[in-house]
């Protein structure tokens, strides 16, 4: 099952995939929203190019400069406790694949149980396309949108330059330098209010593919993200890619993202975990802890957790791809009542699917029926 635990949490954005289709949707699935939709599963192996060299100071270094980093600062000395978690409630987005079809699907037989189950449930709002021209406003459009309402929008940053290791969701950033710009203007768009950042989900936990060198690269420049998000709003809860509780150890997984700055304070809040699969809630807890603990940091670092599709747990055969059983999670809150569990999150919206019961990235009215036909996991 090592193979089918590497395989399951990568996440294909719907504006990298579907300009290879020709435009026509079949009934059951709505149009992608102008943002960007929750991406979709499946690694495949390859080797990414090296980064690009850049002069720039402000930059994570090019292949001539860059060493592998140290670990980031652990908070030895005196421990913190845990004083910024976030307060208020989860933001909706109103511009999503699913609220979309509910809008125009008002005879639906399956309409009610839909738009009750998870169209009124906030989601994270992905940015998958590296677009350093629009990125900032559109950032914007959405803090700004959950600072109007007094509510904590969920945003996912995903374009790290050899994402998916060259799979079905690769794409993003031409090479680590554009990569640090497009970050620096993602974070202009996070405004003053609370948000919560998940920061490149598979980012850490799939690495395999990339050389020693490589993976330092990379960990230089989310470590680097992570300074410029925090200093951008300091309110801004940044949480580093954890993978899952079937995927790497917990001391494996622990020691790469102590060299991609995620014990840091500067740089993190904490980790995420689960994003786009289905393993249990208590097994993710549980495993969160032994990373948190495995990390070091100061006490204030967290966990936020994916349960959008986990009320089932995860299919015994290690299936990835819209597994048949499987059923909503816990709703999502900021209140878990569980010990260094900072949320529960929807970050894979519920309903698109990861390419096989509806094309890769769209929300497909079936498969989101399966999922809420009988309710969310209490």
């Amino acid at each position: 099952m090592v193979a089918a635990a590497s395989l399951v949490v990568a996440a294909g954005a719907v504006a990298g995939v579907l300009a290879a289709f020709d435009g026509r949707r079949a009934p059951d699935e709505a149009a992608p929203p102008g943002v960007s939709a929750s991406p979709r599963l499946a690694p495949l192996p390859a080797v990414p190019s090296p980064p690009a060299t850049s002069e720039s100071a402000s930059r994570s270094p090019s292949p001539s400069e860059r060493r592998a980093p140290s670990p980031a600062p652990s908070g030895t000395g005196t421990k913190r406790e845990r004083t910024g978690t976030v307060a208020g409630r989860l933001y909706r987005h109103p511009d999503s694949q699913v609220l979309a079809w509910v809008r125009s699907h008002s005879g639906d037989p399956r309409h009610a149980v839909i738009a009750s189950r998870i169209a009124e449930q906030p989601a994270a709002v992905w940015f998958a396309d590296h677009s350093p021209a629009t990125v900032t406003a559109r950032v914007a459009a959405v803090t700004s949108g959950g600072a109007a309402l007094g509510r904590v929008p969920v945003v996912v940053p995903y374009a790290i330059p050899g994402r998916d290791c060259g799979g079905h969701s690769q794409g993003g950033a031409p090479d680590l330098d554009a990569y640090d710009a497009w970050i620096d203007r993602f974070a202009a768009g996070l405004g003053s209010g609370e948000v919560i950042v998940v920061l490149e989900p598979d980012s850490v936990a799939q690495t395999e593919c990339l050389s020693a060198g490589d993976r330092a690269y990379r960990f230089a420049s989310l470590a680097r993200a992570g300074r410029v998000l925090k200093a951008a709003n300091p309110r801004a809860r940044v949480y580093f890619d954890a993978g899952h509780s079937g995927w790497n150890a917990p001391v494996q997984q622990a020691t790469w993202l102590r060299q991609a700055g995620a014990a840091s304070p500067e740089s993190s809040d904490g980790i995420f975990s689960n994003v786009s699969n289905f393993h249990t809630a208590a097994d993710e807890i549980s495993y969160d802890r032994r990373v948190l603990d495995a990390l070091g940091g100061p006490a204030s670092l967290g966990a936020v957790i994916d349960t959008s599709r986990n009320g089932n747990g995860a299919p015994p055969d290690g299936e990835w791809c819209d597994p048949s059983g499987r059923r909503l999670g816990r709703t999502p809150t900021l209140s878990t009542g569980e010990s260094r569990i900072d949320a529960y999150l929807w970050v894979k919206l519920p309903g698109e699917s990861d390419g096989c019961k509806g094309r890769p990235g769209t929300f497909t009215a079936s498969y989101a029926y399966d999922l809420a036909w009988s309710g969310p996991a209490s």
